[in-house]
Order: structure tokens, then C-alpha cells, then sequence
């Protein structure tokens, strides 16, 4: 369930402190002597490396602290016979062991999925943990339940979710205390009728597996709170549900059911029962009605397919559902089909038959670059990237596929097209645009095969085959523009298509140009509007080959259509300065755009107007003092790099330092805005009559930043306090961390970060979301991490020390003696400033003496 996935940490908490047998031996806190990862009941090994080994070390010191552990992560990413011969130091080493967390999931493969760990099973002298009541097996490779498990008779909460179970055992109905369980995400066919003696159940989450039935002795768990079985394949359900008095909450979306009973529209303490997506073509009226029940995506009032079946034809069933999140990058088809949701808003059909046999497809979103986009003269980029692979895999029936994106303003004789590549060649799919809302559009297509998929904005494409006895082919675009093959234009039959895009100009109101392929073909074309004979096809433009005849009105077209007018911006936010927002605007844009920016942001006016092509590469180069504080992949020699696409968004969040000193003053720099390459589509002599209208081809523009002046003591005498910055953490007397601090501490972090937030607090679904919002940006998602969570603390007491905490817990104790080393020179700092105002006798502290510690402050 929802609730359970975001509230693993707490529920482990929990669990293991409910009123059961304790036993009598007092809590320590971890001694001087004692490693990191044992802090008082705790020994935390899942998030180091070698956690196994550092377990066996102790349990061979036989480590005293040992006997007071309560609760213990393990990572099961390790070497199985070293994972099976550490638990089984487990019992007699940790004897009152209260929580039990053995998960995989903390690695990721090469593609960012979350792999699982190595456990198959567990050793039997576990089932001797009388004390145990929080036991967390998720993310490993279990196919049967360890026998040990059922043995467990105090056992309150149980985990089982991303294995490959088929079923369950019947001994699981011993556990006559158990409270939670979860078997998400495996392989589960059928139920033991034991799970009904599980009477002191509350909370059971059983979806994504493959249920076709349920056992009728479900209808005993008397004390059962929320039942999760969605995304099974459940056809019906037993009517002993209605004797579930104490259900809240009951989900049952993404299956095969075609009725349910009509009594659960009386259960007492109901609150929501969730339907979606089924096969419920009836239901009774007092479910239809009832304000608690979700329905959607079910055929309620269309006729049965059975009843328009002869008899005895068997019944086929819609194809599964699949919903994806942020934190799965792959999806199983097999021949059965299924429908897929992506969490990135793309969704996928694959029909029956499409596969022979089960594949997995991985997917991945590309912020789009000149390497991945292929564009045309007039083509405008509407979407990401999206690859699909394994590449080249060929189907029996054409997957549908469907791609959202944000519709451009109405533009003449253009059309929305899937473009998509295969063989080194692009080529535009067949689309159908369907609206979602009314600024977002679907765009769907047939997928042949698997590859790179993007979405284009084009100029109507018309083709035609010209015979040797020619032909006439016209725009459907635009009906202006007609081309004439004459008789003997070509000497065997070829195929031609022709693009036509649409201008207005102060001579002509309707001036177009066709765009001819393919290319070597030889042929006299005649262009309605204007006589213009060209002897060669290929893909130019018929004015570029002909600019003899049409000359200026030419250029100033190619200019109107390829280019376009832009501002850039360049804003800090007004709660942390050192975080710089770089945007490129179209012109007509720009002001919308700061109305809703300038509630979190600061900064100078947008630039002048400037021009840029589609597709151009620009940079952003920090200048003057001010340098990108991090190493990011798309900072070449010190500069951001840009593509400019005209339909989306352009922008870019960076962190920025400084090596002055913004202790004496406030650092005065600027970024500035220099062109790179150009789409090779365009023609020279466009480019060269733009680089011709100033000075410097290359520089754009220059906006300035300002990293204001880190405040220290204003003010003497009584009264006088510390000029704090926003997000400082601690106190005058403690110490402080300022946000250069916070910055710094960030930049050490690096991939350890995860382990760090996780000891901080931060529930694991925030990460996720962190991961996804910023899955290109490490330097992003470490600092996102940190700010979100020292906002937070503001003002709360205690905030550097859980930090400290946090970083010894996982193994950083190399920044975490740096932040107390910052810590004493603020303290030193404060004593002294102390001392010159007059507030504290000469005596009244040593150096590096907390407050806490000092003698009373001398009257004033």
C-alpha cells in the first residue's frame, strides 16, 4: 500500500515498540570505542559497504554493545554464502532483536533500476529471535518462504514485497499477532485458506501479483483495516467480504472483474472502494450511488461480448494494466499483451500476439541534443527524447504508442508528426492527435519497431510518383502552390514529395516555397506563382537555387520562417542567492514568464533581442569572480551549454561560488550569453547575414549577478546579534552553518548522498521523487536534498547535531570533522565578539568552550 511504502521507517519504529515482552536490559549510547554505524540499539549496516564483514568483526570481538542491538539493517547485496553465513552469527550475538531489516534495492544497474539482493532464503536458527516483530525481506530473489518465518510467533509486521514468490505457505496462518503484510510486486497465484486465521491482521497489500481467485476464508480477518489487490487478475470475489466489518479502505483496480457483492456497499466503516479499470458492466444501485466508490475505466451499460458470442466460445480477457514509477526504468510484455503507463506521461498498447515470447522493455526519456533531434529546414521540436530498446525488435502486430505534448501556438499548413529512427535514417510515422486537455495533446502512432522517438512540428508533406508522361503535384497545405512536371522530365517513373510553408510578406500575401526530393532528379519544374525552372531537384529550397530570380523578398522569408526573435534571463532566487536560474524566451513569452518567476526570484531586466535558429547550440559563461560550483555534464571549459528548441523550454537551475572574499564585500560578476553551432540544415549565406549585423558574431549578451556580502556582527553593545543568511543552521553560542557552509558539505557528498537523507529523516518516496525531478543531475539532486531539508529545520534546535549524526551513520566522517571544525571557528568567533562588546568578562569562556560550559556572562 501507499501509505506502507512511505512509511517503511516509521512502521520498522513502531513495530518494535509496542507493548510486547521487552527484554530487561538497558539502553547505552554508543561508546567512544564503538563504530559509527552502533549507536545505541541501533546498527545500521544496510548503507555500508562490507556490511557483512563489519558484523562478523564484531560478533567476533563479541563487542558487548552487541547485547543492547534492538534493530539491524543489512544489505543483501553481498556474496550469498557470506550473507547466510552472517545471519547465522545473527541469534547468538543479538539476542534481543527486536527489527530485522534485510533488503535489497540500494544498488542500482546501469540503467538506474533498483536491483535486488542475493537472499533465497534464511537460516533456521533465526526462528529463535523471540523478541522479533519487524521482519523486512523486500527486494531479494525469495521464491519459497523461509521456514523460519511462520516460527516467528511475535512477529507484528512482515515485508515481502519485489520477490519471486508463487504462494504461501499454510503455516503463515501461526502468526496470530501479525498486524501488517505486504507481497507486492511477485508472482503470487492463489492463497492458503490458513491466511483467514490471521485475526489480529489490519493492513495487507497483495497487488501486483497474479490472483485469479480468493480463498473464501478471507472473510475471517475480522480485524482487517485496508486490503490492497490491485493490478491482479481477479474475475470475481467470494461474498465472505462482506463480513470484513472493519474495512476502511478497499482496492481492487486493474483487474478481470465483471461483478462484486452487492453487501459491500454496507460495510460500516467503508470509505473508499476503488474499481477502476474492470470488466463491471452492472453493478447494484446502491454501489453506483455511493460517494465512496471510483469507477472509472469500467464498460458500465454496454452490452456483453458473450451475449454477442455463439455459445461455448471461450472468453477472452482485457490485457493488464501496467502503471510505472519514477523508480522503474523497465516492463515485461509477453504474448498475453498489456497496456503501460510510464511515469514520465507516455503510454504504450501492445496487443495480443505482438511478442512470441515474453521480452523486457527498458525505457529511458533524453533531454534533447543535435545528436538525438533530427530536424528539418521548418521543423520545430515539440517533445523529449524517448528511447525504447532493445533496438530493432521486430513485432507481429504494431505496438500504439502515445506521446504527450504541449500544443503550439496555430501555425499554417504545418502538421504534428512521430518522428523516429532506424538503419542511421529518420523517418515521420503516421499520427493521430488526440486532445487530453485543452493545452496538452496526445500523439499517437503505430511503432513498427523499437528506437528513438521524438515530436516534430513540420510543413505539410504532399508526394506523388512522376511518370515519363508527367504530372501535376500540389500542396494540400496550401493550395498556392502547385508544381508541373512536364512530359520527359524523367526517364522512368520516380517518387517525389514536396513540403510547402507559408509567410506573409509586405509584396505577396500568400508567398510559399516547396521543398523537393529526392535528391538527382532532373527535371523542369514550373512554380505557379512565379516561372521559375529549376533542372535539378534536391532538397533545397527553390528560391536558394534560384536566388538570381528572387533574390532579397528570398532571404527575408528564409529569415521569418528559420529564425526567431528571444530574450534571455538570468534570475537568483531571492532565499539563496548562490542558485541562478538561466532561461532562453521566446520574445512574445517572456513577460508571462516573469510575473510567475518573480515570487521566488530576483534578478535584472531580460536582455536585448536577439536571433537564433532552431536547434542552435549557445552558451552561458560565468565571468568577472563567479564560477559554476559543480562538475555537471553539460559545463564545457566553465560554460553551460544550451540547444535552443523554440517549443520548450530552455532553461537551466545552476549553483554558483566564488574564490573572493564575500566577507569583506559583496562580489559583483556576470554571465554572458556566446552562440556555438548552428543546425547544419542552414544555408551559409543565412548564416553569414546574421553574423554580419554586429560586431562580435559570437556574443549575445551580458547580464549581471550579484553574491551579496556574507554579514558578520552589525552593531556594538548591548543588543548586538549576528546578521544571519537565510537556511543558517544552529545557534551564535553552538556554532553556525551558513549556506556557503551547506554548499560546501554538498559538494562533498557525492553518491553517498542517499544514505545521508535517509539518516536525516527524509522518507524514501522523497528520494525517489528527488532522483526522478533531477535523474540527470547529480550536483542537483545532492543540493536539493540538503535545502529542502535545512529549510525544514529552520529555527529547530538540534538541526547541526542530527546533521553530524547523519553523516557519521554513513561512514562520512571525513565532512563531518570538517563541519566541526567550521562549528569551533564560529564558537571562537562568538566568544571573542562576546568579549569586545563588552558583554562577558575576559574569563568567561576559554576558546572553544560551549555556553553551556562557561560562567556567568559579567553585567554590562
Amino acid at each position: 500500500m501507499a501509505a506502507a511504502a512511505e512509511g517503511l521507517e516509521s512502521r520498522e519504529t513502531a513495530a518494535a515498540s509496542k507493548d510486547a515482552p521487552r527484554p530487561a536490559v538497558e539502553s547505552v549510547d554508543a561508546g567512544p570505542g564503538a563504530p559509527p554505524f552502533l549507536a545505541g540499539n541501533r546498527l545500521n549496516l544496510d548503507l555500508y559497504p562490507k556490511g557483512c564483514h563489519q558484523l562478523l568483526h564484531l560478533c567476533a570481538q563479541h563487542h558487548q554493545q552487541l547485547l543492547q542491538v534492538e534493530f539491524l539493517r543489512l544489505s543483501t547485496h553481498e556474496d550469498p554464502q557470506l550473507l547466510e553465513a552472517t545471519l547465522a552469527q545473527v541469534p547468538g550475538n543479538l539476542p534481543h532483536l527486536r527489527s530485522l531489516v534485510l533488503k535489497g534495492g540500494q544498488n542500482r544497474g546501469a540503467l538506474g533500476a533498483c536491483l535486488q539482493g542475493t537472499l533465497t532464503t534464511l537460516p533456521t536458527g533465526l526462528s529463535t529471535l523471540a523478541h522479533l516483530v519487524h521482519l523486512d525481506l523486500s527486494f531479494n530473489k525469495l521464491v519459497t518462504l523461509p521456514a523460519c518465518v511462520p516460527q516467528l510467533r511475535s512477529l507484528d509486521t512482515l515485508l515481502l514485497s519485489h520477490n519471486g514468490l508463487s504462494e504461501l505457505p499454510e503455516t503463515l496462518g501461526a502468526l496470530h499477532v501479525l498486524t501488517f503484510l505486504t507481497v507486492t510486486h511477485n508472482c503470487l497465484q492463489k492463497l492458503p485458506p490458513a491466511l483467514g486465521a490471521l485475526s489480529a491482521l489490519q493492513q495487507l497489500d497483495l497487488s501486483e501479483n497474479l490472483l485469479d481467485t480468493l480463498p473464501p476464508e478471507i472473510g475471517g480477518l475480522s480485524n482487517l483495516t485496508e486490503l490492497n489487490l490491485a493490478s491482479n487478475r481477479l474475475q470475481s470475489l467470494p461474498v465472505s467480504l462482506v463480513g470484513l466489518r472493519s474495512l476502511r479502505l478497499l482496492v481492487l483496480h486493474s483487474n478481470f472483474l465483471t461483478s462484486v457483492p452487492a453487501g459491500l456497499a454496507h460495510l460500516p466503516l467503508l470509505t473508499r472502494l476503488d474499481l477502476r479499470d474492470n470488466q463491471l458492466r452492472h453493478l447494484p444501485p446502491e454501489l453506483l450511488d455511493a460517494p465512496f466508490v471510483r469507477l472509472q475505466g469500467n464498460p458500465l451499460g454496454e452490452a456483453s461480448p458473450d451475449s454477442l458470442s455463439p455459445p461455448g466460445t471461450p472468453q477472452v480477457l482485457e490485457m493488464p494494466k501496467l502503471f510505472l514509477t519514477s523508480d522503474l526504468d523497465s516492463f515485461p510484455v509477453t504474448p498475453q499483451g498489456c497496456s503501460v503507463t510510464l511515469a514520465c506521461g507516455v503510454r504504450l498498447r501492445f496487443p495480443a500476439g505482438a511478442t512470441t515470447t515474453p521480452i523486457t522493455v527498458h525505457y529511458r526519456l533524453w533531454l534533447p541534443e543535435p545528436a538525438l533531434v533530427s530536424l528539418g529546414p521548418h521543423d520545430s521540436l515539440l517533445s523529449g527524447v524517448l528511447e525504447l530498446w532493445p533496438h530493432g525488435v521486430a513485432f507481429q502486430q504494431d505496438v500504439s504508442l502515445w506521446l504527450l505534448f504541449v500544443p503550439p501556438r496555430a501555425r499554417r499548413c504545418h502538421e504534428v508528426v512521430v518522428r523516429t529512427r532506424r538503419d542511421n535514417s529518420w523517418s515521420d510515422l503516421e499520427t493521430h492527435l488526440e486532445e487530453e486537455a485543452p493545452k496538452r495533446l496526445w500523439a499517437r502512432c503505430q511503432v513498427p519497431h523499437f528506437s528513438w522517438f521524438l515530436v516534430v512540428l513540420r510543413p505539410v508533406s504532399n508526394a506523388c510518383l512522376v511518370p515519363p508522361e508527367g504530372t501535376l503535384l500540389c500542396s494540400s497545405g496550401h493550395p498556392g502552390v502547385k508544381v508541373t512536371f512536364p512530359p520527359g522530365a524523367t526517364e522512368e517513373p520516380r517518387h517525389v514529395s514536396m513540403q510547402a510553408s507559408a509567410w506573409t510578406t509586405p509584396a505577396c500575401t500568400c508567398c510559399t516555397g516547396p521543398l523537393l526530393q529526392p535528391p538527382g532528379m532532373t527535371s523542369r519544374l514550373r512554380w505557379c506563382w512565379s516561372s521559375l525552372t529549376c533542372m535539378h531537384a534536391s532538397r533545397y529550397w527553390l528560391w536558394y537555387t534560384t536566388k538570381s530570380c528572387v533574390g532579397g523578398l528570398a532571404r527575408k522569408a528564409w529569415e521569418r520562417l528559420r529564425l526567431h526573435q528571444v530574450n534571455l534571463i538570468a534570475l537568483q532566487r531571492r532565499r539563496d542567492p548562490e542558485q541562478v536560474l538561466l532561461q532562453c524566451l521566446p520574445r512574445n513569452k517572456v513577460d508571462a514568464t516573469l510575473r510567475r518567476l518573480l515570487e521566488r526570484y530576483r534578478g535584472p531586466e531580460p536582455s536585448d533581442t536577439v536571433e537564433m535558429f532552431e536547434g542552435e547550440k549557445f552558451f552561458a559563461a560565468f565571468e568577472r569572480g563567479i564560477d559554476v560550483d559543480a562538475d555537471r555534464p553539460d559545463c564545457v571549459e566553465g560554460r553551460v551549454c544550451f540547444v535552443f528548441y523554440s517549443h520548450l523550454k530552455n532553461l537551466k537551475e545552476v549553483y554558483i561560488t566564488t574564490a573572493l572574499d564575500r566577507e569583506a564585500q559583496a562580489v559583483r560578476g556576470q554571465v554572458s550569453f556566446y552562440r556555438g553551432s548552428v543546425p547544419v540544415e542552414v544555408p551559409q549565406e543565412a548564416e553569414a547575414a546574421r553574423q554580419r549585423k554586429g560586431a562580435d558574431a559570437l556574443w549575445m549578451a551580458t547580464l549581471p549577478i550579484k553574491l551579496p556580502r556574507l554579514q558578520g556582527l552589525k552593531g556594538h553593545g548591548k543588543g548586538a546579534r549576528l546578521s544571519l543568511a537565510p537556511l543558517n543552521l544552529g545557534d551564535a553560542e553552538t556554532g553556525f552553518l551558513t549556506q556557503s557552509n551547506l554548499l560546501s558539505v554538498a559538494g562533498r557528498l557525492g553518491p553517498d548522498w542517499p544514505a545521508v537523507a535517509l539518516h536525516l529523516g527524509m522518507p524514501y518516496r522523497e528520494l525517489q521523487r528527488i532522483r526522478h525531478e533531477f535523474r540527470d543531475d547529480l550536483d542537483g539532486q545532492i543540493r536539493h536534498m540538503l535545502f529542502s531539508w535545512a529549510e525544514r529545520q529552520a529555527g529547530q534546535p538540534g538541526a547541526v547535531e542530527l546533521l553530524l549524526q547523519a553523516l557519521e551513520q554513513s561512514d562520512r566522517q571525513d565532512v563531518a570533522e570538517e563541519v566541526r571544525a567550521i562549528l569551533e571557528l564560529g564558537r571562537h568567533k562568538y566568544q571573542d565578539s562576546i568579549r569586545r562588546t563588552g558583554l562577558a568578562a575576559e574569563d568567561s569562556a576559554l576558546p572553544g568552550t560551549s555556553a553551556s560550559q562557561s560562567t556567568e556572562p559579567a553585567q554590562a
